[in-house]
């Protein structure tokens, strides 16, 4: 697949990707005989897989680190494998957090939705 192609697919610039690969977020796209980027399907793995991990907020400094893991073979199956489970569980105490603040919203909307809430004026007369 084309720079293009890929961009298109995951909805991503083509300079996103470039950067991607410029870091090491993703390993080195293969070249045509032109010199233009051919996107195989493992490409794409990674490029999913980067874009879903950025989206849960896991840091870029991390994922190099992963992919730098993942290219340097199996002897750093263990060190890959520790660094998810703390990413995870960094990831877990966010969404902890995060189901919190959802909770508290509800909350807040339940109240206006059910006439509960003062008025800001209402809130100022009832402090005096």
């Amino acid at each position: 697949m084309t720079i293009t192609e890929v961009s298109k697919k995951y909805g991503l610039s083509a300079d996103t990707l470039r950067y991607y690969e410029r870091v090491g977020l993703i390993p080195k796209v293969n070249r045509n005989k032109s010199g233009v980027r051919d996107y195989t399907q493992e490409d794409c793995n990674w490029v999913e897989f980067i874009k879903c991990m950025r989206g849960a907020g896991l840091p870029i400094e991390v994922l190099i680190d992963y992919v730098s893991m993942f290219q340097q073979g199996d002897s750093t199956i263990d060190a890959r494998k520790e660094l998810l489970v703390d990413q995870r569980k960094v990831l877990a105490k966010k969404i902890e957090e995060m189901n919190k603040t959802l909770a508290r919203l509800d909350y807040k909307i339940d109240l206006y939705e059910k006439g509960l809430m003062m008025s800001e004026k209402d809130l100022r007369e009832k402090h005096k």
